[in-house]
């Protein structure tokens, strides 16, 4: 199988043909019949998953889609893997209204609020003479990892790593790398407080110390 998808991969008029036959032109949603009787086949769901029905699943066959035993992704969602895979852990949460394009990795234990975008890819603009919705597009591996609170309207680019146990607060703009056991706020977000795993306390990035 590995062998084929090189194959295809590599004659640009087969790959159109073939995503011709998978998605509609024009569109990011796989044709029904692909979602029904394909993707059960390629992709992995765990014991006690859930999916909401109101979610739109804009995932295809030839990208990994993965969702870990007992997680839950809320109504209103779009999960799209066509350009990246998607995958996420045991016991994690992924809020109302959510949108994730890959490649994205998201680890256990992990809740997404409401109104998350948590994005892999870019679009090109560096062509002047091209329209950037003609020019490609690039990606760049997201990884959030376990035990992490990502609240609400936040915004997380391609190419980021969150660390385990990290808070990222309402309506931030993630940019960069986030380290382990912190809390980052702002626009782009810059950590403001940190674990002290000496004094077992919290301690604000000014000096100021908090209480767990």
């Amino acid at each position: 199988m590995k062998s084929l998808l090189k194959v295809v991969k590599q004659n640009q008029r087969l790959k159109k043909i073939i995503h011709w036959i998978l998605i509609p032109s024009g569109e990011a949603r796989p044709r029904l019949w692909v979602s029904l009787f394909i993707n059960p086949f390629f992709h992995k769901r765990g014991k006690k998953s859930r999916i909401r029905t109101r979610t739109r699943m804009d995932v295809l066959p030839f990208n990994a889609f993965e969702l870990g035993e007992s997680s839950v992704i809320e109504d209103f969602c779009t999960i799209n893997n066509g350009v990246g895979d998607v995958k996420i852990g045991k016991e994690t949460l992924i809020g109302m209204s959510n949108v994730i394009i890959g490649p994205v990795q998201i680890g256990n234990e992990v809740i997404l609020a409401q109104n998350v975008v948590i994005s892999g890819l870019n679009h090109e603009y560096e062509n002047i003479n091209l329209s950037i919705s003609k020019q490609p597009v690039k990606t760049a591996p997201i990884i959030i990892n376990d035990g992490c609170w990502i609240a609400a309207n936040v915004v997380i680019t391609s190419g980021v790593t969150i660390g385990e146990h990290v808070v990222i607060a309402a309506g931030s703009v993630v940019t960069k790398d986030i380290p382990s056991f912190s809390v980052a706020a702002g626009n782009p977000a810059k950590v403001i407080k940190q674990y002290n795993a000496a004094e077992k306390k919290w301690i604000r990035m000014n000096k100021t110390v908090e209480g767990n």
